[in-house]
């Protein structure tokens, strides 16, 4: 599904990634943990085309597609779904408005009609009911005046209209409390498909309790230095990144 070679990336003429190499198959679950600055976000901003990170060196290639070339929009309709570390509000925008229009514009660039009113609302409705998302939301404003639980449930809700193949959670567990966690943890294991993966950016443990990896990283200094099973998570927790800094010299 994605494949990353020798990924370099910078921003403001820093550089961040130095050297990435990935390979997330289908339906496969991996998780990416690292310190603070270690270029977890970077990654996923890259993956994503975030207009403020230059690609200097590598490529990546999505279900046999080079996407460098492609606008964010245009990988997000390939089927490339970010969920943000802090949400952003849209001030005036409805939750309905906002969600047609994201799902129509895929649909056109699939070569596909907009989808009927009547039906979009029954769809709306289902995916908000799968997610445990309050109505009382869907008829406000996008994230205005949500809790930190609310905005991430929402994302969930976004990702189940839209039906991504490639779900990047960038530090989803960030400012939620275990139950808001499991809610929106839930919610993305119901969305899953067999050929659905996840790139899962965190520090801790405890989301991998719930989303479930295959394989796990370790980005240390813009570089994937360890990768192994989920088994390097909980050693992690119980032991923190020194012992994997000098494991590999750094």
């Amino acid at each position: 599904m994605l494949q990353i070679n020798n990924l370099h990336a910078s921003i403001n003429g820093k550089e961040i990634l130095k050297g990435i190499n990935l390979n997330v198959r289908d339906g496969e679950i991996h998780a990416v943990m690292g310190l603070n600055g270690a270029g977890k976000s970077t990654l996923s901003n890259v993956i994503v085309g975030h207009p403020a990170y230059e690609v200097t060196q590598g490529s990546i290639t999505f279900n046999g597609k080079d996407i460098l070339p492609l606008k964010p929009e245009e990988r997000a309709h390939e089927g490339i779904f970010l969920s943000f570390q802090q949400p952003t509000e849209i001030p005036g925008v409805s939750m309905v408005n906002f969600m047609r229009a994201a799902l129509n514009a895929k649909r056109k660039y699939q070569g596909q009609e907009p989808m009927p009113a009547g039906a979009f609302l029954k769809l709306m409705r289902e995916k908000r009911q799968l997610v445990e998302l309050d109505s009382k939301l869907t008829s406000r404003s996008v994230n205005e005046g949500f809790s930190g639980g609310e905005k991430k449930r929402n994302e969930i809700f976004q990702m189940a209209m839209l039906e991504p193949t490639l779900c990047i959670l960038d530090e989803t567990d960030s400012g939620l409390d275990v139950d808001a966690l499991r809610v929106v943890a839930e919610g993305f294991n119901k969305l899953r498909k067999p050929e659905t993966s996840a790139i899962v950016i965190t520090h801790y443990q405890r989301l991998l309790d719930y989303i479930k990896p295959d394989i796990v990283h370790v980005l240390i200094d813009g570089r994937i230095v360890k990768t192994a099973g989920p088994e390097l998570a909980i050693e992690i927790e119980n032991r923190g990144f020194d012992w994997i800094k000098e494991e590999v010299g750094l």
